[in-house]
């Protein structure tokens, strides 16, 4: 398990989780030793050293006491007499971020009436705002589902990181299993099987398109070839027993080969035949512990297709968005003895604070 779990350091061509000082996520990616994208406060281009491990951390110190309760302050521009004009001037003239803010705080004119709590809520909505410092966020399954969901959730139909957890585990998800998934959420279901199978099992992946399935998630996560290695695809017409692939010639007579590019083209041909027919025999031989549906089709359509390939008290597991469609389905699969206790679950958990 050692080799599939995530890299302590930042490698060239990884593409990791920065963090900007508005608590931003950004994806980006390692060239040369340089983390390259373009931001309005943190310019261009910024330099990251490859090889070192980052892991910041801050103490947390007990409040001061104070006497300050925020009543005698009175809100307008007169309390801050440093103009915009002003800060851009010293912004232009290259002043660190931490300059910018003590000159405000000696312009303040209510700063030291301000509550401990008060000054401290000032001073992070400053540093956000004129800060050029940047965090990198190491890439797990909870940070790059949480990327995602706040980048565009919809590509993700809605899948949160608890509701991400709570799919891998009504599908019982272990290391060695078998497994298929029709993954429209842009691989998040698929990252999360191979997260959890360390390099062990098997992971097949039944999509709606003739190549490999694009799954944008795995670019965050960094997997290697260890990791991927469970991982095949079909589409739903190579899925059906009775299909048959239509494929270009993979041999030939030794006479009618002209060239040794010939040669080669024949070579990787035969070997996408065979890794088709290969995968073709591996789903139809069945015994897959569980099904994993996050699709926008009808997910009783794909369950009737696919419930033939699973093993005994296999766990299906389906996601929507939307509960009529969940709802939908139970009452369905109810009316058939070959499905037992289907029940629908709520996917967002309640957050709770711990004092």
């Amino acid at each position: 398990m050692t080799e599939t779990s995530p890299r302590p350091t930042i490698q060239h061509g990884n593409t990791i989780l920065v963090r900007l000082p508005n608590n931003d996520l950004r994806s980006v990616k390692v060239e040369k030793n340089t983390l390259r994208f373009y931001h309005q406060k943190l310019g261009r281009k910024l330099v990251c050293e490859v090889g070192r491990r980052s892991s910041p951390s801050a103490e947390a110190l007990p409040p001061e006491d104070t006497d300050a309760t925020n009543e005698l302050i009175n809100d307008g521009e007169f309390v801050q007499p440093l103009t915009v004009e002003e800060i851009k001037a010293l912004k232009q003239s290259g002043a660190h971020s931490s300059d910018i803010i003590q000159k405000q705080i000696e312009n303040h004119a209510n700063f030291n009436l301000k509550t401990e709590y008060s000054k401290e809520k000032y001073l992070k909505r400053k540093e956000a705002k004129y800060s050029k410092c940047f965090t990198t966020v190491e890439p797990t399954l909870f940070n790059v589902c949480e990327y995602w969901f706040e980048k565009d959730q919809f590509r993700i139909r809605d899948i949160r990181m608890d509701t991400l957890s709570q799919i891998l585990n009504l599908a019982n998800v272990r290391p060695g299993g078998r497994y298929l998934v029709v993954d429209d959420a842009s691989g998040l279901i698929a990252a999360g099987v191979l997260t959890r199978l360390g390099g062990e099992g098997r992971l097949l992946a039944i999509c709606d398109t003739e190549s490999p399935p694009a799954f944008p998630v795995f670019t965050q996560m960094n997997f290697d070839q260890n990791v991927t290695k469970p991982l095949a695809s079909l589409n739903w017409a190579t899925s059906q027993k009775d299909y048959t692939p239509i494929v270009p010639p993979s041999e030939l007579p030794s006479e009618e080969i002209r060239s040794e590019r010939q040669k080669s083209r024949l070579k990787k041909r035969k070997a996408i035949n065979d890794l088709l027919n290969n995968t073709r025999e591996d789903l139809f031989a069945g015994e897959f512990n569980s099904l994993i549906i996050a699709s926008e089709y009808d997910p009783m359509v794909i369950i009737e297709r696919l419930y033939p390939y699973l093993a005994g008290s296999a766990s299906i597991v389906v996601h929507s968005p939307y509960v009529q469609v969940v709802a939908d389905l139970q009452a369905k699969l109810r009316n058939q003895p070959q499905y037992l206790f289907p029940s629908v679950t709520e996917g967002w958990l309640r957050r709770y604070q711990v004092i």
